[in-house]
């Protein structure tokens, strides 16, 4: 079905994590209205300090690395008046003969190297409200990552697009994203890196 594409594009907003022992633990999905809220925990065996520097590294599109949907990714010359970074990521849906882009201009604010929160600004986001919060915790060898992001899309969703549908897609394509983030963090900590292993998630 072809509101995949767009469920591809709200997902990689939700993941707004590389060996086979990357795990995704919880994931809640709920809607409100018009709002999705999402709360995930996985395990990555990586580094705290180098799993920070891959979900903060938005240069040249390197996002791009983790979502292919991530079209466009880079930190903007001017910070926001307070000189909080900001930040600029674009991605891309279809549904039926329709392919949007979803973009959002966003606060960086950051506590290196185990927390950063995203707040979307409206006025550069095609998103009436969006905000995503990461927070690391050394597990022995790994890290726990905990994830929370809400938005409320400022264009049409297809009400086949509820929290079921996207929790689905999540499982899986959320996992795909988590062992990325865990593949390149490992690269930096030079730990070794195998093939992507087949999808699962806890309990499977």
């Amino acid at each position: 079905m072809k509101y995949h594409g767009v469920a591809i594009a709200l997902c990689a907003l939700a993941t707004s994590a590389f060996c086979a022992a990357a795990t995704i633990d919880e994931l809640d999905v709920t809607k409100h209205r018009g709002s999705y809220s999402l709360q995930a925990e996985a395990r990555l065996e990586a580094t705290p300090e180098s799993i920070y520097a891959v979900l903060t590294d938005f240069e040249n599109n390197r996002y791009s690395r983790i979502s292919r949907a991530y079209k466009e990714s880079r930190y903007l010359d001017e910070p926001a008046a307070d000189g909080t970074p900001l930040i600029y990521t674009r991605m891309e849906g279809c549904m039926l003969w329709h392919c949007m882009s979803l973009e959002r201009t966003e606060r960086l604010e950051t506590k290196p190297p185990y927390w950063n929160k995203r707040t979307a600004l409206p006025e550069g986001s095609n998103f009436k409200h969006a905000s995503s919060e990461w927070v690391l915790e050394p597990d022995g060898d790994g890290t726990k990552m905990n994830y929370k992001i809400e938005m409320e899309p400022d264009f049409f969703v297809p009400p086949i697009i509820g929290p079921w549908y996207l929790k689905r897609t999540l499982s899986q394509g959320g996992l795909r994203a988590v062992m990325r983030i865990e593949r390149l963090a490992r690269e930096r900590d030079g730990r070794p890196v195998e093939p992507l292993p087949p999808l699962r998630t806890r309990g499977q």
